[in-house]
């Protein structure tokens, strides 16, 4: 008999994505009154108090805790402080839509980090060539923006560049979540480094971007109260499905594909000068079939003369 867990991983799995893709939006409204560190900071600090309450009744106890206390700073250091401290600023270097675009690169460089690092994690054919596909995505929007004619455009494949890192970064927190089976529960686990990391990356905001204004206007705070709802959501939604049996890092993360085609999506609905062209449109198709292309062996029926005993 199927395990219905694994039949539901595919629906958790979009929910969470689709929770990611409202990010760019957010980040974008918000950087325009915050530093780029000071916001991420207070984001991630705010999201982890959040999920206080859903973990308090599993809390673990104190030498449980401290047990796992490196692990929890490993996956802290390299899940919110690295991943969204680079991310954060390559936001101010890109447009809200490039930047969803240049993120759906993540499923390669986890599917590339887990062949070699996870056990039963192999890269195939089907595989590769469906993240070749999403990747080829990615290179048409960056490359069609034509970045070496001008200043703007070599800042904008810097920030392309620091986005690529923040995906390696992410790509490494998945693994050490994915690997290191633990007695805390998921949610707890989540709360713990979302609230030391951004607690990390607060700190270092302090000497490098100072104070946050006095008073801000309430764009800011819609969009840091909904950011810190969704990382909150998303990655205890993430990391549940990473501690699942038989699920494997590379192929939950090519559902990640789905954050660049809805963020981008939102980006040109709602933020202000971002609209689609040809080229954004040929790179979302790019990326929507490679997660056709990847999945479609999940829904055909199973042959009758496989699994016979």
């Amino acid at each position: 008999m199927k395990d219905h867990r694994l039949t539901s991983t595919p629906l958790l799995a979009v929910t969470a994505c689709l929770l990611w893709s409202t990010a760019f939006v957010g980040v974008k409204t918000g950087l325009q009154y915050a530093g780029p560190l000071a916001f991420a900071g207070i984001r991630f600090i705010l999201s982890g108090l959040l999920l206080v309450p859903l973990w308090w009744p599993h809390r673990p106890t104190l030498r449980d805790t401290l047990r796992h206390l490196r692990l929890i700073a490993w996956i802290a250091f390299f899940q919110t402080f690295t991943l969204y401290g680079l991310f954060y600023i390559g936001m101010t270097l890109v447009p809200g839509a490039l930047a969803a675009m240049v993120v759906g690169a993540s499923p390669l460089v986890a599917a590339v980090l887990a062949h070699f690092l996870m056990t039963g994690d192999r890269m195939n054919r089907a595989k590769t060539c469906s993240i070749l596909l999403g990747l080829a995505g990615v290179a048409i929007l960056s490359l069609s923006r034509l970045p070496w004619r001008s200043a703007t455009g070599l800042m904008e494949l810097a920030g392309i560049a620091i986005l690529l890192l923040s995906n390696t970064a992410g790509a490494m927190g998945n693994i050490l979540v994915a690997r290191h089976t633990t007695s805390l529960h998921p949610l707890f686990l989540n709360s713990a480094q979302l609230f030391i990391g951004g607690f990390a990356l607060w700190c270092l905001s302090r000497p490098l971007e100072g104070a946050l204004p006095a008073t801000l206007p309430w764009p800011f705070w819609v969009s840091l109260a909904w950011l810190a709802f969704l990382s909150a959501a998303a990655f205890s939604l993430w990391f549940t499905l990473l501690r699942r049996p038989g699920v494997k890092v590379s192929e939950l993360n090519l559902w990640k594909f789905l954050i660049p085609v809805c963020g981008a999506l939102l980006s040109w609905l709602l933020l202000p000068g971002e609209s689609p062209g040809l080229w954004p449109v040929a790179g979302m198709a790019c990326i929507a079939s490679a997660i056709i292309m990847y999945n479609l062996p999940a829904f055909r029926p199973p042959s009758p003369y496989t699994n016979r005993h």
